[in-house]
């Protein structure tokens, strides 16, 4: 299948629907190829055809976009992390670039270089510290054929602004996303007014991901568009939630869970909750629509599938689901084959098998 590659910018001010890719961290640490704890990304170096991989079931699920594999890989965060000795950042990120690229060039998607938030943030707000971080980046993934920079995973709307005035020196567009709650950043600031921020640090982009589920994400991308409308400010709107369900909508989000993150997996969406939650999300006006930690390729497949007739076409691994359990007609159970409609599919209420177990937790941060 051959894509348009038209500029990211050029299609979202054209109203076009963009999807994103899924989650690459949680979902190799369950491979086998990243290590829970600090989640850092040198895989991209120790284990390519994993990585590579990966971005292959992306893409052919219907990914717009393949973000490099750079999650954490800013030199403080990789010294603080000690899992890595013998590969340095730069390493790791022209790596990713180049693993990103080569699959993206598959289906001619679009490559997006990422950075994330910082440990020396925390540690002492130095800004200039804090940016040169980004800028080294920056000037690791310009050496490489990225089509756009996305700022992402940030607890602090202050810390995202300053990588998106970093990355916005390249002369590309940038995406920036929070992994805020409805009740804003860390720092207390609302969604409305973390998206002001964003959009006045050249922000193109703007939104939310991981750390809650696409109900809660909705709802905070929902709230930052009301903040960017209250200022006469423009902006794109952006979505890439959690892959699993947190009703919680607590303000720090799965971290705070007892099952994370090794039990996460009885909270995982069915690729029915991402119909639901890509035409949510549509409906709302978003048009940049992906997923986070616990996204699969088949999330993103659900997702591409639902706004099929907004794109104008299905991604390749369509070719192997019949729409809405279409293909289970020709089970050989009469009661199998009864569930071949979307009605049943999006009346289901699934049991988790856990009799025992509640369906909500307290979490950590209450």
């Amino acid at each position: 299948m051959k894509r348009n590659k038209r500029d990211i910018l050029e299609r979202l001010n054209a109203g076009e629907v963009i999807v994103g890719d899924g989650g690459m961290v949680l979902q190799l640490e369950r491979r086998g190829y990243v290590k829970a704890g600090h989640w850092t990304p040198e895989a991209a170096v120790q284990n390519p055809e994993a990585v590579r991989q990966l971005h292959r079931e992306f893409l052919r699920a219907g990914a717009d976009v393949l973000q490099t594999f750079t999650f954490y890989c800013s030199d403080d965060k990789l010294e603080l992390s000690g899992n890595v000795t013998n590969i340095t950042g730069a390493q790791i990120n022209e790596a990713a670039c180049d693993l990103a690229r080569e699959v993206a060039d598959e289906g001619n998607a679009l490559v997006a270089g990422c950075v994330s938030q910082t440990p020396c943030y925390l540690s002492n707000r130095n800004e200039t510290e804090v940016k040169s971080l980004f800028k080294k980046q920056m000037d690791e993934f310009l050496k490489k054929d990225i089509d756009f920079f996305i700022a992402e995973f940030f607890r602090y709307a202050e810390e995202a602004a300053w990588a998106v005035q970093v990355l916005k020196t390249s002369g590309k567009t940038v995406g920036a996303t929070l992994c805020i709650s409805p009740h804003g950043d860390m720092n207390g600031l609302p969604p409305g007014e973390c998206a002001v921020h964003l959009v006045k640090a050249g922000a193109d982009i703007v939104g939310v991901n991981c750390h809650l589920d696409p109900t809660a994400c909705i709802q905070t991308v929902k709230l930052m568009k009301e903040g960017l409308d209250k200022a006469g400010l423009k902006g794109h709107l952006m979505i890439q939630p959690l892959g699993c369900q947190t009703p919680e909508c607590n303000l720090t989000g799965y971290i705070s869970l007892p099952e994370y993150p090794f039990a996460l997996e009885c909270r995982t969406l069915t690729r029915w909750d991402v119909h639901k939650y890509a035409r949510e999300a549509y409906d709302a006006g978003i048009r940049y629509i992906g997923g986070c930690c616990g996204f699969e390729a088949y999330h993103i497949r659900a997702i591409s599938e639902e706004l099929r007739a907004e794109r104008g076409f299905l991604p390749p691994a369509s070719e192997k689901h019949g729409l809405w359990g279409a293909g289970l007609e020709l089970h050989t159970k009469p009661w199998v084959r009864a569930r071949a409609q979307r009605e049943y599919w999006e009346n289901l209420l699934p049991a988790s098998g856990r009799p025992k177990c509640p369906s909500m937790a307290t979490p950590a941060d209450e």
